[in-house]
């Protein structure tokens, strides 16, 4: 038997945003499944706004750009994606994310990187 949640289908019309961590003006993110879920996949949507976020990717991540426009700094590269495109970023990836306006749909492996700091 699994300790995971049933299938299900999610609107992204009817997410609720919440801000996060101490770049909440800047960062809103609605989970879509995660370890509440029984699982290691971590998967959101989330918006930024005026955002300029320094880290450390502490999880293997892929970015999908919905809306607007998304750039990752790195030391030694800057990557771009709009609309239908998408990043992928490997753990260990020092970075800071940019955007002025964007809708982005998030996926992370392992989601509970926080608890095995």
């Amino acid at each position: 038997m699994s300790n995971k949640s049933p299938a299900r289908v999610m609107s992204l019309d009817q997410l609720n945003f919440a801000p996060r961590f101490e770049y909440g003006e800047q960062a809103q993110v609605a989970p879509l499944c995660g370890a509440d879920d029984g699982s290691k996949l971590g998967v959101g949507v989330v918006r930024l706004t005026n955002a300029s976020i320094p880290w450390t990717i502490k999880y293997d991540e892929f970015v999908l750009v919905l809306e607007g426009t998304f750039t990752v700094k790195m030391d030694d590269q800057e990557l771009i994606a709009s609309a239908n495109q998408a990043i992928w970023l490997p753990a260990g990836t020092r970075l800071t994310y940019h955007s002025d306006s964007a809708l982005l749909l998030y996926a992370i492996h392992p989601t509970d990187w926080a608890s095995r700091e």
